[in-house]
């Protein structure tokens, strides 16, 4: 609260180019060395931690006045404007339009708890999910102490040094320090369409407009193009689009528009179809059905579908009593509408998916919006990038391959940073294709020192070095004693490569006279997949032009390379190129990802800021070398890959290295398998396509593929688009994961779309479901495990409901049955203990199965399909049944005290208060009211699993006797749930007057005896039915295995994932069983 009140308080006075602390003139007037002076900071380094957590107690978050607080109010009406409430508001008025006073306070004070706690639950839902919404909010790449690290962007402070990229987001109003080819997007702050090129040499006048300030970046305007680094001079309110921001709270307006024709004018019909929609509108989300996930809008049609029916049962019950007027008839009717109504499922559910997202957080994963909740549940196909994701994105250079000298090896290099660690050898006999396929050197290779191998490497390994250190945004310095490094994965291996012989890029360009400085960069391009920048040669004032990229990109740009000892270049062949593609396949076949260098001299003047031809620019190179790189896998991601398998979910990895070099590391993390030579040939070319060949294909080719890719190579954001579609007409459900500003379309058109937390750009986050904070493949698995936790436990709690309120519902109606003595029914459960069941008694309970942990197979079976969601066949026969057996057994009850120990002695009245002619009726209602109650628990309990039986839900347990009790102890909210149920039976039951008057039952004795007996019937019958279910499914999977030919239990792991690709013979290893191909 206090950081919000401080930002409050840095909007008054806004002064346009200030910082939140004056200056001595607004940024855009200093040049960046004064302002950096003046703010305190470092334009290389940055602030030190210390620093920056000072200013942000003191100056507060650097966030806007402009997220909608959450409403208390809006959460009271959304408790009381839902179909289940207005049930209960309705009886309330019938209670009390006949004067039953009793039954009208009863229903009011439930109506008053409901509202309270489902407020006070709600409310706790919206702050988690405001939290999570924070967690997952754009965030900015900050210097501090010389370490590059991501932090959220309302921790950014002013004289934070901050660096940008294209995709990302403007944190704070910054005054640029560094700009290549640096533009942003300030439409939202100036309305200029056209994005705004930027110079961080330029220096304006104070009054000079913002439009026009070309040194500075403002606050939320978004990085077209380039990469710039800037020092922060003012943050929340102080920025230009805080003195603005009241104009950005403008909601959405929820009046339909009306239909014009070009003129502006509209016919009347046009008037009243906007005012009809609006309204239909309006009423939707008061009721619910076209607001929230589609689980809680199809929940909501639910509601309204039982309050239908609630009113037909209540139509029923009149019928049957032909029509009364009189009041216990009215009450009777009204008691059995409420049967139907599950008052506490909307509040249960909300609960249940808060508390999903709190624990995905723990998990490393921020889930941006509800529906991804039960959307992660039914993924059937993961696309996934490669690099960070299923590697671990620290990448460390292995081999250089340069024509005119030979190959060099990285051998021992433990830390990606350091320069110092490990050391090279040197084969100047082979190529990469001549060596041996693994990544190590081999006994002929010669250990060279750093010295040693300048010396007699000459101008061709100087070349290469060039290319390497300075084609290349990465940054490789040593401070305190420690190697930090700032950039992409990539380019921090090659500078690091490049260090190692002494070629650090800030070396080579900074200091008082600099050797090279840089003129200007043609980022990498996914369309190109190359990059180049251009450098002047201080001292020959020659400029070059160094390029790096893909191979087959790069080679094609290149028109000679050197020979071993020749002055002269020799002309790029087609068999060359051929050698370079050899040299690269061998590289790239030990998991190494290869890039291509080349350079030239650049005729011709140029300055800096000047529009260039990339076409010109990147084209008769001279080819240089290779380079290879490896990223090793992830340790998790070959468990997490295998448990997608067994889950039933396909991984495809879409990246943008070369075929061999994804296909090398698919098969190491599972994801292809180790067997490929046994794979089916049409088959083994459709797993592994490049995206040239894949988008070839039209729709139709892509159908009749037997399978789509698991890997494509030399990905481009078209074709991840294209694969999402592909999957989408097989009837597949997907997950995408993204980092780019490309990736967007990609991230929504997935069914679930994956931003990457660490790497990604806040425009691919925007775009995105889930955003996963560690950027790793096995948080996907994690949240694909939770969603299906979270849809089973939905699932449980919502068929514990219905069963209770079809149990209820036919006790009451076959209740009709029972006429007293003036031919009026006589209902066997009061409607306060129906109101007490559905409210308390199985509230409670429902919310601990919602925090159920999963049970053991949950990764070992197929998806579920959001097309039935939750109310699947065995759903619905199960609710039947659970139902039909409890309204059974309560209609047992009440007929054996009735019948069998009472005379069938139903009295007079008994339906609106006792006199002497009830006491068999009151006692037969306490006795019913104790049977459902307790059924109402036991139930909850043989939900946590729906087959298993609920005394063996851990078959692997030695604990045959104690194992259900260690069971029932885990959740121990579910078990004090239980407990409470259970013991506040018996003051209803026992306290006079709260049982007679109020429940209109009264104490029971020799009753318990039935109550027990029933609960011994109700275990049977439930855990007879879990044993028939069992016998089903088990037989089913033994017969279908049979008709495919498979014995899965004879298979390894292997076989069982990949059974529809592999082939087998008879005379395979003894251990390796025969398999019929599943076609």
């Amino acid at each position: 609260m206090a950081h919000m009140e401080k930002g409050l308080a840095s909007g008054v006075k806004n002064i346009s180019g200030q910082a939140n602390t004056p200056m001595s003139r607004p940024a855009h007037a200093l040049t960046y060395a004064q302002l950096t002076q003046e703010l305190g900071s470092d334009a290389m380094n940055g602030l030190s931690s210390t620093v920056a957590q000072q200013r942000l107690e003191e100056i507060g978050k650097n966030v806007l006045c402009e997220s909608e607080a959450v409403s208390p109010l809006n959460i009271v009406v959304a408790q009381i404007a839902n179909a289940m409430a207005l049930v209960l508001i309705l009886a309330m008025a019938v209670s009390f339009g006949i004067r039953s006073w009793i039954e009208g306070a009863v229903i009011t004070i439930v109506i008053l708890v409901n509202v309270i706690v489902g407020f006070f639950q709600e409310y706790s839902a919206e702050k988690t999910m405001d939290s999570l919404r924070s967690l997952s909010s754009p965030t900015a790449s900050v210097v501090r102490d010389g370490n590059a690290s991501v932090i959220p962007t309302s921790d950014v402070v002013m004289g934070d040094l901050v660096e940008l990229k294209t995709g990302d987001t403007v944190p704070a109003d910054l005054r640029i320090v560094e700009a290549v080819n640096f533009e942003t997007d300030e439409a939202l702050l100036t309305g200029e369409s056209l994005p705004v090129r930027k110079d961080e040499n330029a220096v304006f006048d104070d009054d000079t407009g913002p439009g026009d300030r070309l040194n500075v970046a403002y606050s939320s305007s978004t990085v077209t193009k380039g990469r710039a680094r800037g020092i922060v001079f003012a943050t929340a309110m102080k920025t230009e689009i805080g003195a603005i921001a009241m104009a950005l709270r403008e909601k959405n307006s929820k009046i339909r528009p009306v239909k014009r024709k070009p003129d502006g004018t509209a016919r009347p019909h046009r008037y009243l179809e906007a005012y009809t929609l609006t309204l239909t509108d309006a009423i939707g989300r008061f009721l619910g059905i076209n607001v929230g996930t589609p689980l809680q809008r199809k929940l909501s049609k639910l509601a309204i579908l039982l309050f239908f029916v609630a009113v037909i049962f209540a139509i029923v019950v009149l019928a049957a009593n032909e029509f009364s007027n009189r009041s216990e008839v009215i009450i009777y009717a009204v008691a059995t509408g409420l049967s139907m109504i599950p008052a506490s499922l909307v509040v249960v559910l909300t609960i249940t998916m808060a508390a999903g997202t709190k624990r995905m957080v723990q998990r490393h994963v921020i889930v941006r919006n509800l529906k991804s909740l039960e959307a992660l549940g039914a993924v059937t196909d993961i696309c996934s990038d490669k690099t960070g994701t299923l590697t671990q994105g620290k990448m460390v250079a292995r081999r250089a391959w340069i024509p005119a000298l030979g190959t060099y090896t990285v051998e021992a290099s433990s830390d990606p940073f350091n320069p110092t660690v490990g050391y090279i050898t040197f084969d100047s006999r082979r190529s990469p294709c001549q060596l041996d396929t693994d990544q190590n050197s081999s006994d002929d290779d010669t250990i060279s020192e750093p010295a040693e191998i300048l010396s007699k490497g000459g101008k061709a390994l100087n070349d290469y070095l060039c290319v390497a250190s300075l084609a290349n945004l990465a940054t490789v310095s040593e401070m305190d004693g420690k190697w930090h490094a700032r950039g992409d994965p990539t380019e921090i291996a090659m500078q690091v490569f490049a260090s190692r012989l002494d070629w650090n890029r800030l070396k080579l360009t900074t200091g008082g006279k600099p050797e090279w400085s840089q003129i200007t960069e043609l980022p990498f391009d996914s369309d190109v997949k190359r990059m180049s920048v251009i450098f002047k040669h201080n001292l020959t004032k020659e400029l070059f032009v160094f390029t790096k990229g893909a191979v087959e990109r790069v080679i094609g740009t290149c028109q000679d390379y050197y020979r071993e000892d020749d002055e002269q270049p020799a002309e790029m062949t087609v068999e060359f190129r051929e050698e370079i593609l050899k040299n690269m396949t061998a590289l790239a076949s030990m998991g190494l990802r290869v890039l291509a260098l080349a350079s030239k001299r650049y005729d011709g003047e140029l300055q800096k800021g000047d529009d260039i031809d990339r076409a010109a620019v990147e084209s008769n190179l001279t080819f240089r070398g290779l380079i290879g790189l490896y990223d090793p896998p992830r340790p998790e991601s070959a468990p997490a890959v295998r448990s997608c398998h067994e889950a039933g979910i396909s991984v495809h990895m879409l990246t943008g290295d070369h075929p061999e070099t994804a296909k090398a590391i698919a098969v190491e993390v599972g994801i292809l398998p180790s067997r490929m030579e046994r794979v089916r040939k049409d088959i083994a070319d459709c797993m592994v396509m490049t995206a040239s060949s894949f988008d070839a294909l039209n729709d139709e080719q892509v159908d009749k593929l037997p399978v789509l890719p698991l890997v494509i190579a030399r990905c481009t954001p078209s074709t991840k688009v294209r694969m999402i579609d592909a999957l989408h007409r097989r009837g597949k459900f997907c997950a995408m994961t993204g980092d780019g500003v490309n990736d967007s379309p990609s991230l929504k058109r997935a069914d679930v779309g994956i931003a990457m937390g660490q790497a990604g750009s806040d425009v691919a986050k925007e775009a995105s479901d889930v955003v996963l904070s560690d950027d790793n493949f096995a948080s996907i698995v994690a949240a694909i495990e939770e969603g299906r936790r979270i849809f089973d436990n939905i699932q449980k709690f919502i068929l514990h409901v219905l069963a209770e309120n079809i149990a209820q519902a036919l006790t009451l109606l076959v209740g009709l049955a029972f006429k007293d003595e003036t031919g009026l029914s006589v209902f066997p459960l009061a409607p306060v203990e129906i109101l007490w069941i559905i409210c308390v008694t199985s509230g409670a309970p429902d919310m601990g199965l919602g925090f159920e942990r999963a049970v053991s197979d949950i990764m070992n079976r197929p998806p579920k399909s959001l097309r039935t969601g939750v109310f699947d066949l065995e759903f619905l026969v199960d609710m039947t049944v659970y139902g039909v057996w409890v309204a059974a057994l309560c209609l047992g009850s009440f007929s054996l005290v009735v019948y069998r120990f009472g005379g069938a002695n139903f009295g007079r009245g008994c339906n609106e208060k006792y006199n002497a002619s009830c006491d068999v009726v009151f006692r037969a209602r306490a006795t019913t009211f104790a049977c459902l109650t307790w059924f109402a628990l036991f139930l909850a309990w043989e939900m946590i699993d729906r087959r298993r039986s609920f005394f063996r839900m851990q078959p692997g347990s030695k604990n045959y006797l104690t194992q259900w009790a260690l069971d029932v102890w885990r959740n121990q909210f579910l078990f004090w749930a239980v407990a409470f149920g259970f013991f506040s039976l018996i003051p209803i039951v026992y306290i006079p007057g709260l049982n007679s008057v109020i429940f209109k039952h009264m104490g029971i004795t020799w009753e318990w005896a039935i109550v027990i007996v029933a609960s011994v019937l109700f275990f049977g019958g439930v855990e007879c039915w879990k044993w028939g279910k069992r016998v089903y499914f088990r037989r089913r999977d033994t017969r279908r295995q049979a008709e495919g030919g498979v014995v899965w239990r004879d298979l390894d792991v292997e076989q069982r994932i990949f059974a529809e690709y592999l082939e087998f013979s008879l005379d395979d290893n003894a251990d390796e069983s025969p398999i019929e191909k599943r076609r």
